[in-house]
């Protein structure tokens, strides 16, 4: 919420201070991948002092971002996830994952045109994973819980637990370059990205985990090369033509009962209540056509036992499309459906684990089972929207969203299916900017 009123803030500041030079406006969906060096030095110094191989020394960037510029001034939103190499040791596999958010604020050097560059700054916070795991053998969950342990999970602002657990002050500072090339008979271009810069995380025990610091997981020089969909300043003068940013928070009406009914059986406490989601929707619009992307994550939490918590998680990814039925002044109503990605992801974490290097040399202390498959959605919508400038270019959308997830797999942990789980209707309230 207070990166969301940063937003608010900045666009309210910024509108007037264009309001006596001529408009340029852009906005722009799009993805980019591309790898970041560098050193878990503390870690790979273990690694070497034991006759062990180094982990490499680079980790990949997948990232989703929302960009709008005014005249000069660009601002935007961009989510991460970012997968470190494995390492295999004696079974073992040791590797890593971050997440991040981040606000980015910058400045074109370049009049509106084809081509762009600009210099941004970015500020945010983040999510770590540092494991070390082996295959547990067990083919049921009866047989898993009587000896779950099969390695160790770190983490660090926990997003397992849900999204508004991510921790940590992060920033970046970079360049982006991009060309516009020019879709026939539509209003919208194909932007090809390339950025380059430098990641970093300012305090130096922010990442700091049982006496290693694994700061490099969220620093170092990067190169990202990209594309996405573009609404150029020449044809905002279609006034069909816009593409909105905007957070999403809502309640989806299902709960883990068969699950819990196994934890229970092994000794375990039961998750209590039903997961919320928070994410981030990217939906553009050109002649009442509709597409776009959702991202949100569901999470439950708990105490296992006196010892051990654990999570219940599950990440959607949606590609939609779909039609506005209605529009009259500032209100909307329209419909969407969905195709994508989601995953079941159940931890037992150990609450008190050793520091390196015993933990390393004593590794087995907790539990992870993952399966992931195709999801689908219909979903329909009623927003509305407040003007921020005299020509109703751009707005601050408040908007209603409900819809039903179907899972198109089993969804199964080990031998229990989960489908019943992720198949639940869903609510959310969303706001954002539609520029």
């Amino acid at each position: 919420m207070r990166v969301f009123l940063v937003l608010l803030l900045s666009l309210s500041l910024g509108f007037p201070a264009f309001s006596q030079s001529p408009k340029s406006n852009r906005t722009t969906m799009y993805m980019t991948y591309g790898k970041t060096g560098a050193n878990l030095r503390e870690f790979n110094q273990m690694l070497s002092n034991k006759g062990l191989s180094p982990m490499r020394n680079s980790y990949s960037n997948l990232s989703f971002g929302y960009l709008t510029r005014f005249n000069d001034f660009v601002l935007g939103l961009e989510l991460f996830q970012n997968s470190g190499p494995k390492s295999n040791f004696d079974g073992y596999a040791i590797d890593y994952h971050s997440t991040r958010f981040y606000v980015n604020v910058g400045f074109a050097f370049t009049e509106e045109g084809n081509f762009q560059l600009i210099h941004y700054m970015s500020v945010g916070t983040g999510f770590l994973n540092f494991q070390m795991l082996k295959e547990n053998p067990a083919q049921n969950l009866e047989t898993f819980f009587e000896n779950p342990e099969h390695g160790f999970i770190l983490r660090d602002g926990n997003l397992h637990k849900g999204s508004l657990n991510m921790t940590g002050f992060l920033t970046e500072i970079g360049f982006q370059m991009s060309y516009d090339v020019p879709i026939p008979g539509r209003e919208e271009a194909i932007e090809l990205i390339a950025r380059f810069g430098y990641s970093f995380s300012p305090f130096e025990d922010s990442w700091k985990l049982n006496a290693i610091r694994f700061n490099s997981t969220q620093s170092g020089a990067f190169i990202r090369m990209g594309a996405g969909i573009t609404i150029p300043d020449h044809n905002f003068f279609y006034k069909d033509a816009a593409i909105g940013g905007h957070f999403v928070y809502g309640f989806h009406f299902t709960k883990p009962d068969q699950f819990n009914e196994v934890l229970v059986a092994n000794g375990l406490a039961p998750f209590k209540g039903r997961p919320n989601n928070i994410g981030l929707k990217v939906l553009g619009e050109n002649r009442g056509l509709l597409y776009g992307l959702d991202f949100y994550n569901l999470g439950l939490s708990g105490e296992a036992d006196e010892s051990r918590s654990h999570t219940l998680n599950s990440l959607r990814i949606y590609g939609n499309v779909g039609l506005k039925f209605f529009e009259r002044r500032n209100l909307e109503l329209g419909g969407t459906g969905g195709l994508g990605y989601g995953n079941i992801r159940y931890s037992l974490i150990s609450n008190e684990k050793p520091d390196f290097p015993r933990l390393f040399e004593e590794p087995l202390h907790d539990a992870f089972l993952r399966k992931g498959g195709l999801m689908a959605k219909p979903e329909v919508f009623i927003a509305y929207g407040i003007p921020l400038s005299p020509n109703h270019t751009s707005k601050i959308m408040f908007g209603i969203n409900g819809g039903y997830e179907i899972p198109l797999a089993n969804y199964k942990l080990l031998d229990l299916p989960m489908a019943s789980y992720m198949s639940n209707p869903y609510f959310q309230l969303s706001v954002g900017i539609k520029h």
